[in-house]
């Protein structure tokens, strides 16, 4: 595996003046055949597909193929001093050669590996990387396949270490990675240099934290010391020469995901002869899998409690930039935190992403589960050159997450057992080295407090069986299974789940897809699909469409298409809430769930909770209030009737108060109780509805005697000392449909401590209420509003909005052609 030169000591500088040459694949040997008539400016870090976008020569709406050429990166080192340096580069796309003063220093073949390489510099040096088209590489023969997927191509993917994102036809734009994606830097190391710095958080079982640290330095040192927080302690030398110390903290205040405590950090720093080196933050918490005493179970115990996993699959940040930057990931790990999401998923089909990252969901309290990057593919066996790639990608990838907390599930990757599986072959065809050998030893070595899984998915009949292990869930989704299913599958753990056409908001749609739904092929263009189906992800929303509120969809869309519309936006959140609910309700086996995906690649109705400008859609609101820690919901239980369930994820005790009311033309009370609930830390209490109103009523319509008397059951849960509203639940016993009415809502906006509200009372039922401001975004959307009460919504104001404007827009709900000007 390759070391890095200079881990702590050196001057980093940041090489710029970029410029970018493409020629024909082949065409230039060196930098010196080079013609440079044809120059542009190229960020670096950066990505062939960035430098021509920002050129005007690119669009990512409509890509042309960028693996079929070579491409030349020149930047003279004008002010790098002469001597000699460490040139660092940390991603290079794909098969890339580096030349420097027109010699060659590099041959690169792997996306995913770090380089540092040791050079003599004079002054004025040229720094030359051609990344040489992959394409003609993917054309030649390897080593034969045992099976083909048919999400990715070309076949030859499985032999380049690449992204996969780029050659999904169906799933995402065809554009490819190319270029030095990330960063290029020299460093000038002086003594002393630290070398294979290794540090390791623990948090045992009574409370200690224990922070173990190793390194070699080269030059003399006379203290080594390292910090955590208030505490230090001082490194001894082992016979070989090497640092080592542990360091302790009695009582340590724990790192916990935020739905379940506070993701405390501490700072830690290196002193050298009282020379501070700051290393970064961590936090202590203890990770475990419990599969239960059958084996067959799957769930994360964080600190030694099991955690309701929930969250999303991330994509990337920007699909032609393929940024790493703290910038470019915090909008959309805050609004995943904001959501209540507490795990997000890097999938193997996606790219690693950088420290930054990892740095943000440490302090979001979001965990990480970590695919390696591979998936689908039968991978080569017994290739050593194709070994050591791995290893050092993964070895590399895991030192660079070393002190975050965050990172909580290490997987080998996605999909190849299922792949396997689901073209027929025979189980002792399934296993692959790579996952479970060689992946899971550097693991072991790099990382032993983040536990592996070899694959995602895996156990049961199939591995894909969601009964047992991880599975990926979309029997309600892809496969149009009733909803009942999310709990007759006996979903114990979905590392994917739930893949819609999710509908952005009007304002995105009216900036960038002003187009008719569906009707328009330019719509169609956004619609993900797998290659080769005669269906789409929007056949699967127009399925359930029909199933919660009874309209074709094909007329509707002809007769009526803005209710269409309307009814497209607001089905997937349902859908997920109904779900949610399932999974997180008392009694059920189901240990977390995450969907696909957070966001958008293009503008449009993708797979993504949140779409590609930043804005969330309305299912990203719906999760939000199906992942609250303090949640109230319901479940229908048949003639058994029907079950309010809550849950406090928190870990303190809470007085709340449980309000249940069944209402007829969405106003009127029929039945109504209210309960004093005290419930525990991190508990669930389920209670029947019967049970608060202290006598029978067919409160589910199971048992038909006479006419229905409601359309609507609403569960509140609120604070008792001030009657805030915590959560709410609604149950509509006939369907949604047979609940729409011509609700009259008020609204109005106030102002409080330089913040902005909404304030909105409906004197019945009101679904979907839709929150359409220009200037500001409501904390939440696509709503149910009941009778009588008041819901106060903050307003988050939109980038450029003073805090002296004025909240405007409309308002509106699902099932009314009523629109209230605020």
């Amino acid at each position: 595996m390759q070391k890095r030169l200079a881990d702590i000591s050196g001057n980093t500088l940041q090489v710029e003046g970029w410029n970018l040459v493409l020629t024909d694949a082949g065409a230039c040997a060196s930098p010196s055949d080079l013609s440079l008539s044809a120059v542009i400016p190229a960020p670096v870090p950066g990505t062939v597909a960035e430098a021509l976008e920002k050129a005007g020569l690119f669009d990512r709406e409509h890509p042309h193929p960028l693996n079929d050429r070579d491409a030349w990166y020149l930047c003279r080192l004008v002010d790098a001093n002469a001597g000699n340096a460490v040139l660092r580069l940390e991603g290079l796309a794909t098969l890339c050669e580096v030349f420097l003063n027109g010699r060659k220093i590099l041959k690169s073949e792997s996306m995913f590996e770090t380089h540092d390489l040791a050079v003599h510099l004079h002054g004025g040096d040229e720094l030359a990387l051609c990344f040489r088209a992959l394409e003609p590489r993917l054309g030649k023969p390897g080593p034969r396949a045992r099976w083909r997927p048919q999400m990715i191509t070309p076949q030859g993917l499985r032999l380049a270490r690449t992204t996969l994102l780029g050659h999904m036809p169906g799933w995402c734009p065809e554009i490819q990675a190319v270029g030095p994606w990330r960063p290029v830097s020299l460093l000038h190391p002086h003594e002393p240099i630290v070398r294979d710095l290794s540090l390791r958080p623990d948090l045992l079982e009574d409370g200690e934290g224990r922070l173990y640290a190793s390194l070699s330095i080269e030059g003399y040192v006379s203290e080594v010391t390292l910090r955590c927080g208030d505490i230090e302690q001082a490194f001894e030398r082992d016979s070989h020469g090497r640092c080592t110390a542990i360091l302790k903290i009695p009582g340590v205040t724990p790192w916990w995901p935020h739905t379940h405590g506070i993701p405390h950090l501490h700072e830690v720093t290196l002193i050298i002869d009282d020379v501070e080196h700051p290393l970064g933050r961590t936090g202590f918490r203890r990770l475990a899998i419990d599969r239960g005493a059958d084996g067959r179970d799957f769930g994360l115990l964080v600190n030694g409690e099991r955690i309701f996993c929930r969250g999303a699959v991330w994509t990337t940040a920007d699909i032609v930039r393929l940024p790493g930057g703290r910038d470019d990931y915090e909008p959309w790990l805050r609004l995943a935190a904001e959501a209540d999401m507490n795990m997000v998923r890097i999938g193997g089909t996606m790219a690693y992403e950088t420290p930054d990252f990892f740095r943000l969901c440490d302090e979001f309290g979001l965990l990480v589960w970590q695919d390696f990057m591979f998936a689908n593919f039968d991978y080569p066996k017994g290739d050593k050159a194709w070994n050591a790639h791995v290893e050092a990608e993964v070895a590399q990838f895991l030192s660079t997450t070393r002190l975050s907390p965050s990172l909580a599930v290490a997987c080998g990757g996605s999909e190849i057992h299922q792949q396997a599986a689901m073209l027929g072959l025979p189980e002792r065809l399934w296993a692959s080295p790579i996952v479970e050998e060689i992946i899971p030893a550097v693991a072991r070595s790099v990382r032993p407090d983040v536990p592996y899984v070899v694959n995602s998915p895996f156990g049961g009949a199939m591995p894909f069986s969601p009964n047992q292990g991880v599975t990926h869930y979309y029997g309600v989704g892809a496969y149009m299974r009733p909803l009942d299913d999310s709990r007759r599958a006996d979903v114990r753990f979905a590392a994917e789940s739930l893949g819609f056409a999710h509908v952005p908001q009007a304002r995105t749609l009216s900036r960038h897809l002003s187009v008719p739904p569906v009707q328009s092929p330019l719509w169609k263009e956004r619609v993900p699909r797998d290659r080769g189906a005669s269906w789409d992800f929007e056949d699967v929303r127009d399925h359930y469409l029909r199933e919660l509120y009874g309209f074709e969809s094909d007329r509707l869309r002809r007769e009526d298409p803005d209710l269409y519309l309307a009814l497209s936006q607001a089905v997937t959140g349902e859908v997920a809430e109904e779900c949610y609910a399932e999974w997180r309700r008392q009694g059920s086996g189901c240990n977390g769930a995450l969907v696909w995906t957070l966001q958008d690649l293009l503008p449009g109705p993708g797979w993504g909770v949140i779409d590609s400008t930043g804005e969330p859609k309305p299912t990203w609101y719906a999760l939000r209030r199906a992942f609250r820690p303090v949640q109230v919901l319901f479940t229908d239980e048949g003639t058994n009737g029907l079950d309010v369930h809550v849950i406090n994820e928190s870990n303190v005790t809470l007085d709340l108060d449980l309000e249940v009311h069944c209402l007829r033309d969405g106003w009127q009370k029929v039945v109504s109780g209210k309960l004093g609930l005290p419930i525990e830390a991190r508990a669930k209490r389920k209670i029947a509805c019967t049970d608060l109103f202290g006598a029978f009523f067919d409160t589910t319509y199971a048992f038909r005697f006479g006419p229905p008397s409601h359309d609507v059951t609403v569960a509140r849960l609120t604070a008792p000392e001030t009657e805030a509203l915590i959560a709410e639940a609604f149950y509509f016993p006939l369907g949604r449909t047979k609940a729409f009415h011509e609700a009259e809502i008020t609204a109005s906006v106030a102002q409080q401590d330089d913040h902005w509200f909404l304030e909105l009372h409906s004197d019945r039922l009101a679904q979907s209420v839709q929150v359409d401001l220009e200037a500001y975004r409501a904390e939440d959307d696509w709503f149910h509003l009941p009778s009588g009460a008041m819901r106060r919504l903050r307003l988050h104001p939109r980038a450029g909005t003073s805090a002296e404007t004025v909240p405007t827009g409309q308002i509106r709900a699902l099932g009314s052609r009523r629109v209230v000007e605020v």
